[in-house]
């Protein structure tokens, strides 16, 4: 018994190195950008020889990286409200019994989640050259919301996988209609999941870059297209700023996600009970 405790022990201590290990590997290239954003010196070298704040005030100071700023907040509000409402529609058409070809549609709405991003890009930029969408800032939220409707689709009918239909079944048979018992029974139920991919779209389009570079001229660059554009010309710590900035951002908003997901598990069970 002893024996076999002690061998348990090191299957877990190992399993435990084994994954910290791993863990560590992914993000010390991440965390050790953070230290070079308040480098005093325009070198991305350690041990840094003095803390300064000059590539957080350049960044905000400059009018170019806040163009691109502005250009990545706008577009990311437009095409997570586009890919909210497309891809929750598609989700609970989806999600009725009678949907015809349901495996079809599903793979075919969520294939910009497998298709590689470069494919896509290509894809995108031939179809907007054809109506003249290139180099605007609509064809970039619609590009956009091509990307991010699928994690809508994929959230929302998660979330749509533990809602009881006899709610709907009785609100018709109490004389609601079905676009009104949508809104007031579905939509509350399942606005968790529905928060929840809609702020996977955003950080989808805050975060693109690849086609940004084939779609957007220069009047739309985004922040990571800028931050590309940065890397390949002049190699700054303000680049290490703008990442720090960006990190903790995605930050907060993946444990926006775990709380919303949480939140949308305690709902199903209290739904169930």
């Amino acid at each position: 018994m002893n024996t076999a405790l002690s061998f348990n022990r090191l299957v877990t201590l190992g399993l435990w190195v084994v994954g910290g290990g791993t863990a560590l590997f992914l993000i010390a290239p991440i965390v050790a950008i953070v230290p070079l954003s308040f480098n005093a010196e325009p070198f991305f070298t350690y041990p840094m020889p003095g803390l300064s704040l000059r590539w957080y005030e350049e960044f905000f100071a400059s009018d170019v990286w806040q163009l691109a700023l502005r250009n990545s907040i706008i577009v990311a509000i437009f095409a997570t409200i586009l890919s909210t409402i497309l891809g929750t529609l598609a989700a609970i058409g989806l999600s009725r019994s009678d949907c015809p070809a349901r495996a079809t549609l599903t793979a075919i709405l969520i294939s910009p989640m497998i298709v590689p991003v470069v494919v896509a890009a290509v894809g995108i930029y031939y179809a907007f050259a054809a109506v003249g969408l290139l180099n605007s800032l609509t064809g970039l939220v619609l590009a956009h919301t091509v990307l991010g409707a699928p994690f809508v689709v994929v959230t929302v009918t998660a979330a749509l996988s533990g809602f009881d239909q006899n709610l709907m079944r009785a609100a018709a048979s109490l004389g609601a209609q079905p676009v009104e018992a949508v809104f007031r029974i579905m939509l509350p139920l399942i606005a968790p999941g529905v928060a929840s991919g809609a702020l996977f779209a955003f950080v989808t389009s805050f975060d693109e870059v690849v086609v940004a570079l084939f779609i957007a001229g220069s009047e739309e660059r985004t922040l990571p297209r800028q931050m590309w554009s940065g890397v390949r010309e002049t190699l700054s710590p303000t680049i290490a700023a703008v990442a720090t900035l960006l990190i903790i951002f995605s930050t907060l908003f993946l444990a926006t996600i775990q709380w919303l997901q949480r939140r949308a598990e305690r709902q199903k069970l209290t739904q169930f009970e």
